[in-house]
């Protein structure tokens, strides 16, 4: 009997095993056709559907898992509990996605149905696809190269040109050959020794832009790869080149965390994100996997990452830097650029929001369009983490603040919730620790993430500097999404003048203010510039403080008008295209 019961429960394994695999088969399938219509919405200029495609891929991870986790409680039954079955299940999957080339994702799917059904605290290795090493799956044995190779020779514009034609848009290039021959005279500039050329065969689109990924092979240096992004837009006149990227830098902007996924068609995710690396090589993996819309995934190698460092270091967390949060306790490990943000189980007056509304900002980011200007958060349930590697300080906030969601268990400290963001240096101490020029473009950088912003239908509802950060390309950017509200939903007024003597010298308002009434004018008295930096913000940014500005704004997009947001320096742009 008992070894009937054996063969009954390896069966069952099996069969529970092959339904998970046919679920991930599913979620792919649903992934890439969302994705692949990146390319006619380009063709049309379809920007509304575009968007409309990036909220429907975010949401079919989720809608696959629910499914495929009450499928496994019904096909289990009473053994849904039973974590020898769940071994036998992760031994059976294996071989199953074994020839996949995207077998690294399929591990994250599988560990994603094991975490719904046992909520487990931290990581279980007898039921989840687990290993630290592993941050990048070897991607020597897949095959034919996931990018094409050009080799110039001395005519690097007829290079160019082929590489455009060979993209096959069902939509005519306005001026392909001019465009060639402004990016072969950047490149000559730029790379004077310029080699093979390997460009990324799929093409990269987000929002109203496409993008093709490549490197450049220097003949002086063969161990140097030059990134080459060539930005394309679709216009009145046809398809052209809005730009050229030939820099580490502007490239690692373009795939930025505070940017929306790309839509690209990647059937060998870790072949692409090899390729990325090799042209980014300071990019984390976790945020590569991301920035293609493998969320779930790379917030998984995100964790590995954590979990490699944390063994390689022995500095303990600690309270970030910058001022305290009313709403967050937020702390880091010096070592590593990543924040944890916890929510309190009570916020600090005049904070009225809920620990409910602050998870719907966070959603809302999530969904929405950031700009290049709005941290991506990864969010995390059931970590834990050796208490030793915690500060007393901080262990000492986090039990007063936030006692709802920390247990101390034994020697690990549990966290039930938290979101990670990659650390930044919070505006206000970046202003006070720099000066001249440096200080002078993170203010008026300041004053452009505010605009970003509102072109993409996000207002910050706090404009204090401490809310706002400076990356390591001094790059301005909003992280505290707590009072964050759309455009649409705000009223922008003018204040009232007063209406007597009393109403001059009064502490309080003279006039009704209702929710999401927001007054520009008063901007001025929140932004916390030195007076000098003041004066240079309001001559660059002065419609700030205009309600005009503002109601333009608002009624654009009532309207749907799809504003154009870029992600590389307007200097960078070829103007022959004004349109």
């Amino acid at each position: 009997m008992a070894g009937s019961q054996t063969t009954d429960n390896n069966t069952l394994a099996l069969n529970a095993a092959a339904l998970i695999r046919d679920s991930f088969a599913d979620y792919c399938n649903r992934f890439q056709s969302i994705t692949r219509r990146a390319q006619s919405c380009f063709e049309q200029c379809d920007w509304h559907a575009t968007r409309q495609n990036q909220r429907d891929r975010l949401s079919v991870y989720n809608n696959v898992v629910g499914p495929c986790v009450v499928t496994i409680n019904e096909l289990l039954g009473s053994l849904v509990d039973d974590k020898t079955v769940w071994a036998s299940m992760k031994a059976a999957y294996a071989p199953l996605i074994a020839q996949r080339f995207d077998s690294e994702l399929a591990e994250t799917f599988f560990n994603s149905v094991t975490r719904r059904v046992f909520a487990t605290v931290g990581v279980d290795a007898n039921i989840e696809f687990i290993d630290y090493t592993a941050i990048l799956p070897d991607v020597a044995w897949e095959g034919s190269p996931i990018y094409r190779s050009y080799r110039p020779n001395d005519d690097i514009g007829a290079t160019i040109l082929q590489i455009l034609q060979d993209c096959d848009f069902d939509a005519p290039f306005a001026h392909a050959a001019l465009d060639a021959a402004m990016i072969a005279t950047e490149i000559q500039h730029l790379t004077p020794h310029a080699g093979q050329i390997e460009i990324i065969r799929s093409v990269f689109y987000r929002g109203k832009s496409a993008y093709l990924i490549g490197r450049i092979q220097d003949n002086a240096n063969p161990s140097r790869q030059t990134p080459i992004v060539l930005a394309l837009q679709n216009g009145t006149n046809g398809i052209y080149v809005d730009a050229v990227l030939l820099t580490e830098n502007e490239t690692s902007i373009l795939f930025s965390f505070t940017r929306s996924y790309f839509q690209v068609n990647a059937e060998r995710p870790a072949a692409v994100i090899a390729f990325l690396k090799s042209i980014m090589p300071l990019k984390p993996v976790s945020e590569l996997y991301i920035a293609l819309g493998y969320n779930k995934h790379g917030k998984t190698v995100l964790y590995r990452e954590l979990m490699r460092h944390m063994a390689q270091s022995d500095d303990k967390f600690e309270i970030a830097r910058g001022e305290r949060g009313m709403v967050m306790i937020v702390f880091t490990l010096p070592s590593l650029q990543v924040v944890f943000k916890v929510i309190k189980d009570k916020f600090d007056p005049p904070k009225t929001s809920t620990r409910a509304d602050v998870m719907a900002c966070y959603k809302l980011v999530f969904h929405h369009d950031r700009a290049g200007r709005l941290i991506d958060a990864q969010e995390f349930e059931h970590l834990a983490f050796p208490r030793d590697r915690f500060q007393p300080e901080l262990l000492a906030e986090l039990l007063n603040g936030a006692g709802d969601t920390i247990t101390l268990n034994d020697d690990m400290v549990s966290i039930a919730h938290l979101y990670t963001e990659r650390q930044i240096t919070p505006l206000n101490l970046y202003l006070a620790e720099h000066d001249g020029k440096q200080a002078l473009a993170a203010a008026l950088d300041y004053g452009q993430a505010i605009k970003d912003l509102a072109a993409t239908n996000i207002f910050p509802g706090d404009l204090f500097l401490k809310n706002f950060g400076v990356t390591r390309h001094g790059r301005v950017i909003f992280y505290d999404y707590d009072e964050l509200a759309l455009i649409t939903d705000c009223r922008f007024r003018r204040i009232p003048p007063p209406r007597n003597w009393e109403d001059e010298i009064s502490a309080q308002p003279w006039f009704t203010i209702r929710p999401n009434d927001v007054f520009p004018e008063q901007f001025i008295n929140f932004i916390g510039l030195p007076p000098h930096l003041k004066r240079a913000f309001s001559q660059q940014h002065g419609e700030l403080f205009d309600v005009r500005f503002w109601r333009d704004l608002k009624a654009q997009h009532e309207a749907g008008i799809v504003p154009d947001v870029f992600p590389y320096k307007h200097e960078r742009r070829f103007y022959y295209f004004a349109e």
